[in-house]
């Protein structure tokens, strides 16, 4: 009994000393990087505000209608009648097929396209040339949404609008391309492209200047070629960053950009470009049906969370990069 006190009472002085210098520890390390945190404080600030606390109103999901002046909490609770409404919707396998379609073709063709503009860039031993094609590919990112889609308008209009100007070299007819429901997808993951790949190849390129130059050095001495360099040293050096960012393009799969879609959609199109955004803000801001939208918005986060964790177990047990 008494080796059993002495036990108990050099673990309770054990535990005692650790969380003192625990203490001590972070004492420190507030004292040393008190700057650093107190500039965390707008950065949490945002997050609560702006993310975390319109979360409250997710409860608009569970109940049939929505007062302002009543509140979230006086309204009727319907359970999950909203989601039902939503998958016995007459819309529903068209703005989900929509959605679908549009984030898998800008997977498919806009994800490689900003790295393959970075190994070509990276491959130019012209730094005038590759300065200058890298600042025009970047700067259409600085234009807005608004622009691109009135550049579009201007571009595909029948009056001597660029697209049909082409059309004509080929003896086509013109036609309203914003109007053509099997034109929207093009136009769109087009314009995403020409809008973005520019400035997601930094991301890449700065991967590439983390290649340990040895590397090639020895593949050269060996007798690689260029194509197997990119094969064997630059393509495997970059594969950690590529796979973050697929996980993180793969976590906003149900988000297509609705801005610019909403701005380029016209009613001959809504076959092709009714999306779940666009069916969110419909329901919700054209028809004041705040619940209904709501529980619509709380299944795309679902799926795109979902999408998002099932993305990053699989890289997880495939090559061990992951998001955490």
């Amino acid at each position: 009994m008494e080796l059993k006190l002495e036990e108990e009472q050099q673990q309770l002085l054990k535990g005692s000393g650790a969380e003192k210098s625990k203490l001590v520890f972070l004492k420190k390390e507030w004292m040393r990087n008190k700057y650093v945190y107190l500039m965390l404080i707008p950065v949490l600030a945002y997050y609560f505000i702006f993310h975390y606390g319109p979360m409250y109103g997710l409860l608009m999901a569970f109940q049939k209608s929505y007062s302002p002046i009543k509140g979230i909490l006086e309204g009727k609770w319907i359970g999950f009648d909203n989601f039902t409404m939503f998958f016995n919707s007459y819309y529903f396998w068209r703005i989900i097929k929509n959605t679908l379609i549009l984030s898998f073709y800008s997977i498919l063709f806009g994800f490689p396209a900003p790295i393959v503009l970075a190994l070509l860039l990276n491959e130019v031993r012209k730094k005038w040339f590759k300065s200058t094609v890298q600042t025009i590919s970047y700067m259409p990112h600085f234009i807005s949404v608004v622009v691109v889609v009135g550049m579009l308008k201007t571009f595909s209009s029948l009056d001597g609008g660029l697209f049909n100007v082409i059309r004509s070299f080929f003896d086509l007819q013109p036609i309203m391309f914003l109007a053509e429901k099997d034109m929207f997808r093009p136009m769109y993951i087009l314009s995403n492209i020409w809008q973005g790949a520019g400035w997601a190849s930094i991301i890449f390129l700065a991967a590439l200047s983390n290649i340990d130059p040895q590397l090639y050095e020895a593949a050269k001495m060996d007798g690689a070629g260029r194509w197997k360099q990119l094969l064997h040293i630059t393509l495997p050096g970059i594969m950690p960053t590529v796979v973050i960012m697929l996980i993180l393009r793969l976590g906003a799969v149900m988000n297509a950009d609705f801005q610019k879609i909403l701005l380029m959609q016209t009613a001959p199109t809504y076959e092709t470009s009714d999306v779940i955004s666009t069916f969110i803000y419909r329901s919700g801001i054209l028809e004041g049906n705040y619940t209904y939208s709501t529980a619509i918005g709380l299944i795309n986060g679902i799926i795109n969370f979902s999408l998002l964790l099932m993305a990053n177990a699989i890289s997880k047990k495939v090559n061990s990069t992951s998001l955490w």
